[in-house]
């Protein structure tokens, strides 16, 4: 499972450590991430647990608070700017989420408990669900602010991370990209196999946009003679989430593997259309 909003109350923790692993090109199912961190329905997941849980993923997860808000900003962006997810727990600690990015002045959190996960706020709106007000032990009358975050950070270097954006979290947003965003992980695993993140050292290589302008409609046409009738509208849109997931995490295709990754997307799009579509026997004797 993705992008996806949790099916109960108390497994956000899980959750919200799988949304920050993924942002990380690590792949962890939420079930894996709660037997680890044995999250229990009646207490959920501390911040404990889910350290736990992420150094079985080799990351660290270190709590940080602040007690003034504009510290705390700056200590999430700075983590942020790294392209490093941070969890929050937020409304005075009852709900876990993950923080992935700042831009223009708007955050982009993912939310399993919002229907379509990634969520778009203003600095004022995190802030008052971000902060915890913790009554003084011995003075009844003072409050502290409390603004703690916990930095997802790989022990190793990651071979990708997402570079996700306003435009595209709106974009996924919408309910006719949900499946999209359902499938994402899966969708990552499958192009990682065909393409590699762009670094400092990659020379010859192009975008999968550029793939798909090259190729697209040979493939279309080679799946819809072999298959016999595939919804193009639909199977063009396969093709078009692989470009939006390729472009998140930086996947380039290099000049030598053109021909692979040709067969590679082809097989995909095949196996795609038969499981949607049905498929008859091809060869009988």
């Amino acid at each position: 499972m993705g992008i996806a909003p949790q099916p109960n109350l108390w497994q956000c923790g899980p959750f919200a450590l799988k949304h920050a692993l993924m942002t990380l090109g690590i792949f962890a199912e939420e079930r894996t991430i709660t037997r680890i961190a044995a999250s229990r329905s009646a207490y959920g997941t501390d911040e404990e647990q889910l350290k736990r849980a992420a150094r079985h993923f080799e990351c660290d997860m270190p709590m940080i608070r602040r007690h003034d808000p504009e510290a705390g900003r700056r200590e999430l962006m700075k983590y942020l700017r790294r392209g490093i997810p941070s969890l929050l727990c937020i409304y005075q600690w009852n709900h876990w989420v993950t923080v992935v990015k700042s831009e223009g002045g708007k955050f982009i959190l993912l939310d399993s408990r919002d229907d379509a996960v990634l969520t778009i706020v203003t600095w004022g709106e995190l802030k008052s669900r971000w902060v915890y007000h913790e009554q003084d032990e011995y003075d009844k009358k003072h409050w502290e602010n409390l603004y703690d975050l916990h930095p997802v950070i790989p022990r190793l270097r990651v071979q990708t991370k997402a570079r996700f954006s306003v435009a595209r979290a709106r974009y996924l947003r919408r309910a006719e990209n949900r499946g999209l965003a359902r499938f994402w992980d899966q969708y990552l695993a499958d192009l990682m196999a065909i393409a590699k993140p762009r670094t400092s050292l990659s020379r010859k290589v192009f975008s999968l946009g550029e793939f798909l302008r090259r190729h697209e409609r040979m493939i279309l046409d080679q799946v819809d003679y072999w298959h016999g009738s595939i919804g193009r509208r639909s199977a063009f849109k396969i093709l078009q989430n692989m470009h939006l997931v390729a472009d998140t995490y930086g996947l380039v295709i290099h000049d030598e593997d053109e021909k692979r990754a040709i067969a590679g997307i082809t097989s995909i799009l095949t196996l795609w259309a038969a499981a949607k579509y049905g498929s008859r026997p091809v060869y009988e004797e």
